[in-house]
């Protein structure tokens, strides 16, 4: 098993639009063999962070998402979704 996490920093201004954005894909991680652990953020400190957590079987079938997930209507929506609200300043990983 492989866990891969994503640090995002959010824009303040757009919480609830990085919300819609990260429920977006649980279920496609999810649809592709994958299994979201969900959005963390810190307890104290930056309010503007998230970390999302995220694991498949191996190596192999992560990579496979990747590769899927380019091509899937729902996930290029979501990835447009993120490139027209602009809801995190940048991308970490």
């Amino acid at each position: 098993m492989i866990t891969c996490y994503l640090n995002y920093v959010i824009d303040p201004y757009k919480v609830k639009e990085f919300e819609h954005y990260a429920k977006l894909w649980i279920p496609l991680v999810n649809k592709f063999g994958g299994n979201h652990h969900g959005y963390f953020l810190p307890s104290e400190g930056s309010n503007n962070k998230a970390l999302a957590l995220f694991s498949f079987p191996s190596l192999a079938a992560y990579e496979e998402y990747r590769e899927k997930s380019l091509l899937d209507n729902d996930c290029i929506s979501a990835f447009k979704y993120a490139e027209d609200t602009q809801v995190y300043f940048k991308l970490r990983a």
